[in-house]
């Protein structure tokens, strides 16, 4: 038995052993205490669905663009290891540059700026 077809019986038997044993558990139905928030114990005064700033959303998407170009420039030390690795280093340059460039364009905008 080669290695796809092993993986291939594997993945089946294993989603159907789930899907039966998804049929034996209790069924979890949403009650109005079930979806109410967790209060450490005691009855929340307010609702928690309250509106968040769009600041921190803002926040939260430059965090995620920044740590994409963190994991995107991880293997640039391996890339010297090349037949031509200033072509690695160019395209690694260029994302800097654009990156640094859509970080001053959203500085200007007063998009990190907290208080207006």
């Amino acid at each position: 038995m080669n290695l796809i077809s092993s993986t291939i019986v594997i993945t089946l038997l294993l989603s159907t052993i789930l899907a039966i044993v998804s049929f034996w558990l209790p069924q979890m139905n949403p009650d109005q205490e079930k979806l109410s928030p967790y209060e450490c114990g005691f009855d929340p005064l307010g609702s928690a669905r309250l509106p968040f700033s769009l600041r921190f959303f803002l926040v939260a998407i430059l965090f995620l663009l920044f740590d994409l170009e963190i994991a995107l420039l991880l293997p640039l030390p391996w890339g010297d290891q090349l037949p031509d690795p200033y072509s690695t280093f160019f395209w690694a340059a260029l994302l800097l540059v654009l990156l640094t460039l859509g970080l001053i364009y959203e500085w200007a905008q007063g998009g990190l700026e907290w208080a207006e």
